[in-house]
């Protein structure tokens, strides 16, 4: 019995590991697309002023700089890569400001009710902007946090987080303005629609819709990538707005995407709102050769 009771000292650790391991959930496995790394980022904290950063943006796709805002004060920031110094100038009043965009020479910021602001970059280095424009009602009713501006075309894409109908017919609304610099006019110019039911009967995303965060365009292929901060994901689209691909994003390294940017190098830049356990942040991914 002694012999037996031995036996079962040394035996039943191992036998609680095998347990162990085999109830713990299979690993999550985590796709990139083909030309980044989503698991390696170049990680830059962001300083406590933009704790709660929401969206990023380069003039001309320079990175030697980014600017940036957060989704309460009404301030564009700016710094260089690697430097929590910043310096910021202020817009307008305390607000859910959510994503922006540089259009050549003008900056076009996004509020949620899609109220959008604009005015020169050259009044993006004054300790307040002057020349601002603000677009009220030019958008239908509902949430907005992903604008994108096309430096070729001068028009601006501006996607829906929730708008009426979007969830019954499982799509989400687009909407385009063309910008006319010599009149500082926005100019409906259509909208457009994406089908979104596939990746709801797949149960890629939830069925209250995509929730789109953020968007941006590749410039050399035309496909847009879109974030989706409540799912989790970062989804590609042709220029068509169709599907093409589908990447589950890792909660540990993406907390809360919230913004997304090229810069003129093709690297990828996705920056992450703080919460209670972690700092906002800003993630690079470079285009592998």
């Amino acid at each position: 019995m002694k012999a037996f009771l031995k036996k079962l000292s040394y035996l039943l650790p191992i036998l609680i590991l095998i347990g162990f391991y085999a109830c713990k959930p299979a690993k999550q496995s985590y796709s990139s697309p083909k030309v980044y790394d989503f698991n390696h980022p170049e990680k830059f904290i962001m300083p406590e002023s933009l704790h709660e950063i929401s969206g990023i943006a380069f003039y001309k796709g320079k990175s030697d700089t980014i600017y940036s805002i957060q989704d309460e004060e009404g301030r564009l920031y700016r710094q260089a890569w690697g430097n929590k110094k910043q310096q910021h100038t202020v817009f307008g009043k305390k607000g859910d400001y959510e994503d922006l965009a540089i259009l050549n020479e003008t900056v076009i910021i996004l509020r949620s009710d899609g109220t959008l602001f604009t005015f020169p970059f050259t009044e993006a280095i004054q300790p307040k902007a002057g020349k601002i424009k603000e677009w009220a009602d030019i958008l239908p009713d509902g949430e907005y946090e992903s604008i994108y501006a096309d430096q070729q075309t001068n028009q601006v894409y501006l996607l829906c987080k929730n708008c009426k109908g979007d969830k019954k017919k499982q799509t989400m609304s687009g909407f385009i303005f063309t910008y006319n610099p010599a009149k500082k006019e926005l100019i409906a110019s259509g909208n457009f629609s994406m089908d979104l039911s596939e990746l709801v009967t797949s149960g890629q995303i939830l069925k209250t819709g995509l929730k789109a965060s953020a968007l941006t365009k590749d410039p050399h292929s035309g496909d847009w990538y879109i974030l989706s901060s409540v799912n989790k994901l970062l989804l590609v689209a042709g220029p068509d707005w169709k599907v093409k691909s589908v990447y589950r994003l890792n909660s540990s390294i993406f907390a809360q995407p919230e913004g997304i940017a090229f810069d003129n190098q093709m690297n990828l830049y996705i920056s992450n709102e703080g919460d209670e356990l972690s700092s906002g942040n800003i993630l690079k991914f470079k285009r592998k050769p």
